[in-house]
C-alpha cells in the first residue's frame, strides 16, 4: 500500500505527485508547493495568490458540512 501522506497535488494542473522531493518547488507565504514541471512552477509564480486562494477555497468547501459554500468541489 502506498503512503498517502507523501502525495501532493500540483496546484496548477492538478496532477498527483507521489515523490514531490524530486520535483520543482517554491515557497509562498510559508508553505512549500510542489509541481510536475518547471512550466507549472513558472505559471504558479506568476499568479501565486490566485492559486493559493483556490487551494484555500477547495479546502474550505471540503470541510463545510452540507452543501459547498464557495461553489468549488
Amino acid at each position: 500500500m502506498k503512503d498517502v501522506s507523501k502525495r501532493h497535488l500540483d496546484p496548477v494542473c492538478g496532477k498527483q505527485l507521489e515523490a514531490p522531493e524530486s520535483r520543482p518547488s517554491t515557497e509562498y507565504k510559508k508553505r512549500r508547493y510542489f509541481f510536475c514541471s518547471e512550466r507549472c512552477r513558472t505559471a504558479f509564480e506568476r499568479q501565486a495568490e490566485r492559486f493559493r486562494m483556490n487551494d484555500l477555497a477547495r479546502a474550505g468547501a471540503l470541510l463545510t458540512p452540507g452543501r459547498v459554500r464557495w461553489g468549488i468541489a
